[in-house]
């Protein structure tokens, strides 16, 4: 059985190389001897309904807007996700997972896809730079997440969700030491970089969640190594 690894929208929330964490998924699972294929979807295409992990990506207001019309009138993606596939979105595709967010300089509020209980207003100022967040694995450990984060939304977290990490540097969600989202198999985030290129084991967790179990290591000593730079940089800067 291949492996479908299912792109959402790229024309519409692919503007900051967030395309990446779907090229990385594709390669982890073949680079362990695993089927696996990358299906891009663009707006009036049916979204697969079998897809193993669904990716959203960044994009600008008009783009949110017209990202989550679409999504809400596809059964399919819908389907998708209730038969236990994982949904991992950055940034605006984070944003309207929610149960609303706002754009425009009046903020008018927009209706979410309500698959996290968060909602995003505007921030009181833009969050940019460099980011380090602390990770709890499912196993107890920790691991640093790095990237960059560029959002003037900030998101705020209801009580059925809880927060993917714990800021280091940055702003994260709204400034509050949190960053992210999960609830159930969706999992939203902010970093870009893209996100799973820079954190190769984040990127496992996620294709675990979905298949139901743990994965072989695949170990790649010059990631690693880019990596601790990346993250030495991060805490030096």
């Amino acid at each position: 059985m291949t492996a479908k690894i299912v792109l959402v929208f790229q024309s519409l929330l692919g503007i900051y190389g967030d395309r990446g964490n779907s090229t990385v998924l594709v390669e982890r699972l073949r680079r362990r001897g695993m089927d696996a294929e990358l299906v891009e979807v663009e707006p009036g295409q049916r979204i697969p309904d079998d897809g193993l992990v669904y990716l959203l990506g960044g994009g600008e207001d008009m783009a949110q807007i017209s990202a989550v019309r679409e999504l809400q009138k596809s059964g399919d993606f819908f389907r998708g996700l209730d038969k236990g596939a994982v949904l991992f979105a950055v940034c605006a595709g984070y944003q309207i997972l929610g149960k609303s967010f706002t754009v425009g300089d009046h903020d008018e509020v927009y209706q979410g896809l309500g698959l996290l209980d968060v909602t995003t207003r505007r921030g009181a100022k833009r969050a940019v730079g460099e980011v380090l967040h602390s990770w709890t694995r499912p196993d107890g450990s920790t691991s640093l997440i790095t990237g960059f984060e560029n959002h003037g939304g900030y998101t705020e977290l209801g009580p059925e969700a809880t927060p993917l990490a714990r800021v280091e540097k940055g702003i994260g969600n709204c400034g509050d030491g949190t960053e992210g989202a999960v609830q159930g198999q969706v999992v939203g985030t902010y970093p870009h970089g893209p996100v799973l290129v820079r954190n190769p084991d984040l990127a496992d967790h996620l294709l675990e969640k979905a298949l139901g179990h743990d994965l072989d290591p695949l170990p790649m000593p010059s990631v690693e190594k880019l990596r601790a730079e990346r993250i030495a940089a991060a805490r030096g800067a």
